[in-house]
């Protein structure tokens, strides 16, 4: 069918006034079938009978609430965004990004939907719909981590690569992966929204996975902040550190309390033993034969 010469188009009646007019894009499954051109690289309306789900879609989790909101807005206005689909037969299309506007479509009652048509190996149709995806504000951290792994899996990229694909620096496609460590009842709560991004990045500098565990429900249970959770990390953190320091520094300690030691049983005659404990106190202890030892002792040390 040929189209129809570029007219002045005016603004609310959806994407059939960005199509000439010549595409109604509110038209029900009740009313006649109109023919529309199917050229690659421009919008076109094809049956919406004719598209098959994309098998590379990352997304898993649509809202049905949000999909029918988006159905009563398709029904007065029309659907403003075109889907994107490539031509993999004659009259079959395989859906490459748009899958909740194809749905609501279908929603609405809509038999025809407006479409970019593209030409698309696997490889492109599947970095094609993971960029789609990966750059909506409403995916999930979860759902975002996923589709990296995939990219860098199927697509053969390094994270750097990935990193120029999406726009996103290396240091944020690593926090995405990272998540994808934590345990899946971890993994759950981000996908749901139960904790934040800022929640699962402290949580996941956790080793053990009681803890991490153990922090998740002190989340749930209190609401806690992600710098509340920080800090709980941080405590949770301390003594690992704080062994790590002492056995650095205990050759030293030794020798020094050592000296010590040895200086003040030089000094009173008496065995002296100092021990330091792991808090950093400690104790000196210093054995006395007799009353008389005794008074010697305080005289030595000027506690007469």
């Amino acid at each position: 069918m040929m189209s129809k010469p570029h007219q002045k188009i005016g603004l609310g009646k959806g994407l059939s006034a960005l199509l000439n007019d010549s595409i109604d894009t509110t038209r029900k499954s009740n009313e006649s079938p109109i023919n529309y051109s199917t050229n690659v690289g421009a919008i076109n309306a094809i049956s919406i009978a004719e598209i098959e789900v994309n098998p590379y879609q990352p997304r898993t989790d649509f809202e049905q609430e949000a999909l029918h909101e988006l159905a009563d807005s398709i029904q007065i206005q029309g659907l403003i965004q075109p889907i994107t689909v490539r031509k993999v037969d004659n009259n079959r299309y395989q859906l490459i990004s748009g899958e909740r506007r194809l749905r609501a479509a279908t929603l609405a009652g809509l038999v025809e939907i407006p479409a970019y048509i593209r030409l698309a190996n696997d490889q492109q149709m599947l970095e094609m719909a993971l960029i789609e995806n990966i750059q909506r504000e409403n995916l999930n951290a979860i759902e975002i981590a996923l589709s990296f792994q995939r990219m860098i899996e199927e697509c053969s990229l390094k994270q750097e690569e990935l990193g120029e694909r999406v726009s996103k620096n290396r240091s944020t496609v690593t926090n995405y992966l990272r998540l994808l460590k934590l345990p899946p009842t971890i993994q759950a709560a981000i996908r749901d929204q139960k904790i934040a991004m800022g929640h699962a990045r402290a949580i996941i500098n956790i080793d053990n996975v009681d803890q991490q565990l153990f922090v998740l429900n002190e989340i749930l249970k209190n609401d806690l902040s992600v710098r509340k959770v920080e800090d709980i990390v941080r405590e949770l953190q301390l003594p690992k550190k704080h062994k790590q320091t002492q056995e650095n520094t205990k050759p030293t300690n030794d020798i020094y309390f050592k000296k010590i030691a040895d200086n003040l049983t030089s000094k009173i005659g008496n065995k002296v033993e100092l021990k330091l404990q792991a808090n950093g106190k400690g104790y000196i202890n210093i054995p006395f034969l007799s009353n008389e030892d005794l008074v010697r002792i305080l005289e030595i040390i000027g506690e007469e």
